[in-house]
């Protein structure tokens, strides 16, 4: 499943005579400031709850040897791990929260113009649709059931049919305005900026990645592609992003995100695992990597590259409650970290169901969607696309997705713990899910009947 590469359950039973000890605490500290900052300054919810819903389960037995406190004035988080590490996250206005390094990233506080006029007509009015068909209303309230454990916790869900809102709701603390982090769905929002370069003739997802380190043609990793990044097939060995183990406080891909201060800069260092599209392995360098390309593409600062992101994608598209989060080098955190509200989701969503064309624009090159929503070989347990998840293509995470109720022409923006974006071309049907659900399977099963229970409407 997509999710943060931090479940620190067995880190108590590691803690003697592993040499990755430092590393390993400052990922949970690291980890635990950036996100109860987002949490608090970004998303506006109460810390305490939000640790405990999001945070402390995915710590277990370590979560007693944590500490945080949370400083309003200075708009800052310091999280603890038993005396052994410390890590101070810091709230930046636009760009949202940074765990700060040494050398300290400067406290840039970017002021974003008046945006321009939304391409996409409005899909709702100022407060929460409520459906007026019985059996949606059901669906939505199926959705918000809480059986029991491990939680489902939803807190928002948006359905939109027709380009139009027709059901939506929200959890207590949560609303129409609430930015919510998308986790790996921020993947796809990479994938349209890529979308937007591309159409501009700026770059090609074809020949050698623009990557200084790999220039030289005798470098083995000289042969991946932007196309290899987005698919998960480079080869690169940054450890996995997707599956839960024991040691995942140790792995190089949550070092990246939650102790490096140039996350691209570290994911460009390592070998390959294996050789280019022979294999595939879902980790967040891939997205990084290309998240450093955008950068430089856009000006190569954090400044350029937020406004370069409103100004072709999020201000055509309405999204005016999002939050774009980066790194102390300027490179957004395209891996995981954007933070939007449920209809802005949504809003992404419809770019993709309209074939990346809005208010008659088109934003993504002609091909581009149907590219992104192509099945890339060797993913077949879980049916990956690039950018995206998939039900096109004969995979085993397709037919599982088609048996809950998918249709077979699906594909998804999908975040940890239950973050999808699922656009439906033959319903003319997005669907936004968001919450911390530590279900097996994040909720997934739930989103697909809520999607069956759609397509039933009369």
């Amino acid at each position: 499943m997509p999710r943060l590469l931090l479940p620190l359950a067995a880190l108590p039973l590691l803690l003697a005579g592993c040499g990755s000890i430092d590393r390993a605490t400052h990922v949970a500290t690291g980890f635990v400031s950036h996100q109860l900052c987002s949490a608090t300054f970004v998303t506006g919810v109460d810390p305490e709850a939000f640790y405990r819903e999001a945070v402390a389960p995915t710590m277990g037995p370590a979560n007693f040897l944590l500490g945080h406190t949370v400083d309003r004035d200075k708009a800052e988080v310091t999280a603890t791990f038993a005396g052994m590490a410390e890590s101070r996250a810091a709230y930046r206005g636009p760009l949202g929260c940074i765990v700060l390094k040494d050398p300290v990233a400067p406290a840039e506080r970017i002021a974003l113009g008046e945006p321009a006029p939304s391409l996409l007509p409005e899909i709702a009015g100022p407060t929460p649709v409520e459906p007026t068909d019985p059996a949606l209303k059901a669906a939505l309230d199926r959705m918000f059931e809480e059986p029991g454990t491990p939680q489902r916790g939803t807190k928002a869900v948006v359905v939109v049919k027709g380009g139009k809102v027709i059901a939506e709701r929200y959890a207590p603390g949560y609303g129409v305005e609430s930015e919510i982090i998308g986790w790996s769905m921020t993947k796809s929002v990479t994938n349209a900026l890529l979308g937007i370069l591309v159409r501009q003739g700026r770059i090609s997802m074809q020949g050698p990645a623009p990557i200084a380190a790999w220039s030289d043609p005798n470098d083995p990793r000289h042969a991946i592609t932007l196309d290899n990044l987005l698919r998960m097939n480079s080869g690169l060995d940054i450890g996995q992003s997707l599956t839960a183990s024991a040691g995942d406080a140790f792995d190089p891909s949550a070092r990246m995100v939650f102790v490096e201060r140039d996350m691209a800069g570290f994911a460009e260092k390592v070998p390959l695992k294996f050789q280019p599209g022979s294999g595939w392995n879902y980790t967040n360098g891939n997205t990084l990597l290309l998240s450093r390309v955008i950068r430089d593409q856009s000006g190569g600062t954090a400044a350029s590259t937020l406004a370069f992101a409103h100004r072709e994608l999020f201000d055509k598209l309405g999204m005016r409650r999002v939050t774009l989060e980066f790194d102390a080098t300027g490179t957004p955190i395209g891996s995981s970290h954007m933070l939007a509200s449920a209809r802005d989701w949504a809003r992404f969503g419809l770019l993709y169901l309209h074939d990346g064309v809005v208010g008659g624009e088109r934003l993504l090159p002609e091909g581009w969607v149907d590219y992104s929503a192509k099945y890339t070989p060797h993913s077949d347990e879980y049916g990956y696309a690039a950018g995206f998840w998939t039900n096109r293509g004969d995979s085993g995470g397709a037919r599982y997705r088609i048996g809950r109720g998918m249709p077979a022409d699906a594909f998804m923006a999908r975040g940890a713990y239950g973050q999808y974006v699922v656009v439906v071309p033959s319903l003319d049907l997005v669907v936004v899910r968001m919450g911390m659900s530590f279900e097996r399977r994040n909720d997934l099963d739930s989103v697909a009947r809520l999607i069956a229970d759609v397509a039933a409407l009369k």
